[in-house]
């Protein structure tokens, strides 16, 4: 946790509660031991994601090596989801925290729990301004040294997972608010172009992938989803491959945009596939009964909006419990954003769900 401290401070500093930027979404509450052994678990027929295929859709779980240990909340994930996400463990500082010195070994695990329980992966994330090493962010590159770092760390992470990975989000959170580039060391050093590279680079270095690029606060119509559909229109015009817009619906209760299905149906207009990549909807702590309801509404008018857009593909859960949340550790007296409570007890959103995937 010490090593995210400033990233946290960052976002607890943004004025607007809805145009916080997620912090590196990892856990509040202390994981146990890491292990190295594959768990195996068994899909439950009547599960978020067996509920999803029949939609031609499936549901997923951000999870990752340190939430293996907790054996019912590792046979709960493996239960109830088809897709996995690793919450950490493919980021830039994980995978190659120092130059060319590149570490596979908590995400080999992740993927081979997938493939073991016959689920599919999406692996997150390639290029990042958020959890990099100090070596890319004060390392003082030219551009043409940048593009390089890049297209190496490219390289050579899809290039490992290359052939194992459903999704990769190439890029993330490139946007400010306004709609205008954020400034990144990528985009200072390299221009908006650094997206180009990114996706052309990770097609050559697994090319059956779906290639994405993901955002938050994206959920309703506004200058950011308007920048982002701008963006995928124009790269796919110029052959650029993005093939996924992935909305990661860091939600708050009783505030959610009234406009859902209309964006994620102009992200679908685009011809991109669209994905709902990192849900959770927050709220007051400690829960009510009327917040509960209220997030069980919220959870439902979330599914059914990618239930209506034929291009919606699929849901994610960052994380599946609110034992492992990031929300109480950067949002002072907010947390319990998940279906499934502390003590892995399915909440009122988690009804809500299933009720929206059976109609």
């Amino acid at each position: 946790m010490v090593g995210y401290s400033l990233v946290f401070s960052l976002a607890v500093a943004v004025t607007s509660v809805l145009a916080r930027p997620p912090p590196p979404c990892t856990s509040s509450t202390a994981a146990p031991a890491p292990t190295s052994s594959v768990p195996v678990g068994k899909r439950d027929p009547k599960g978020l994601d067996a509920l999803a295929q029949r939609k031609k859709r499936f549901f997923g779980c951000a999870f990752d090596h340190y939430h293996i240990p907790d054996q019912p909340y590792t046979q709960l994930v493996l239960a109830q989801f088809g897709q996995l996400t690793a919450e950490n463990s493919l980021k830039w500082e994980s995978t190659e925290p120092t130059r060319n010195n590149f570490t596979y070994t908590n995400g080999d695990l992740i993927v081979k729990t997938a493939k073991k329980n016959k689920m599919t992966f999406r692996a997150h994330v390639l290029v990042w301004h958020s959890q990099l090493p100090a070596w890319v962010t004060a390392g003082n590159f030219t551009k043409n040294e940048l593009i390089s770092v890049m297209k190496n760390h490219i390289v050579n992470v899809a290039g490992h997972y290359r052939g194992d990975v459903a999704t990769w989000d190439v890029v993330n959170e490139v946007f400010n608010e306004d709609g205008t580039f954020r400034s990144t060391v990528f985009y200072n050093t390299i221009g908006a172009e650094f997206i180009d590279i990114a996706f052309k680079t990770a097609k050559k270095a697994d090319p059956h992938a779906v290639l994405a690029i993901n955002d938050y606060n994206i959920d309703g119509l506004g200058p950011k989803s308007t920048a982002m559909v701008n963006l995928v229109k124009s790269s796919r015009s110029r052959g650029i491959p993005i093939e996924q817009i992935g909305a990661q619906a860091h939600l708050v209760v009783g505030t959610l945009p009234t406009n859902i299905r209309e964006n994620w149906q102009q992200f679908a207009d685009t011809g991109a596939q669209v994905a709902i990549t990192e849900i959770d909807i927050r709220m007051p702590t400690p829960p009510t009964a009327a917040s509960l309801a209220q997030q069980a509404a919220d959870y439902k008018t979330v599914v059914s909006a990618c239930l209506a857009v034929r291009k919606c593909v699929g849901l994610t859960l960052w994380v599946a419990s609110d034992k492992y949340s990031w929300v109480p550790g950067v949002f002072a007296g907010e947390g319990a954003p998940l279906p499934w409570d502390e003590n892995l007890n399915p909440k009122p959103a988690y009804y809500s769900i299933v009720e929206a995937l059976k109609a």
